[in-house]
């Protein structure tokens, strides 16, 4: 089981292991929610700032994209909690068979 708590005898603690779990697990959705707001301004700062050269825009926007999927697989999918190990294994495989793609393309077209 993904979250596994105390199942005492006592309905009560129970009651409050969870009510403890869920407000733990609340406020860190809304912090992760406030970081991907803010970062989602960073984004379209740096895109409507005449000052930086697309040269920084489009990698720093890109870094600011993987930073915030890493957040929702994290803290929103809940790939943080246990029993959720195939999954992640599925999906950085994923990621490492998609990287290793886009090399072989790229490295195929430029040289």
């Amino acid at each position: 089981m993904a979250n596994q708590q105390p199942n005492s005898e006592n309905p009560r603690i129970d009651i409050e292991y969870r009510r403890k779990k869920s407000t733990e697990e609340m406020r860190y959705q809304i912090i992760s929610f406030t970081l991907m707001i803010f970062l989602t301004l960073v984004a379209f700062f740096a895109v409507g700032y005449d000052g930086f050269s697309g040269w920084f825009t489009v990698p720093f926007i890109i870094l600011l994209a993987v930073i915030q999927v890493i957040f929702q697989l994290y803290y929103f999918m809940h790939m943080s909690h246990k029993g959720h190990e195939a999954p992640a294994l599925f999906l950085y495989s994923g990621v490492l068979v998609g990287a290793i793609t886009l090399l072989a393309f790229l490295t195929i077209i430029w040289w």
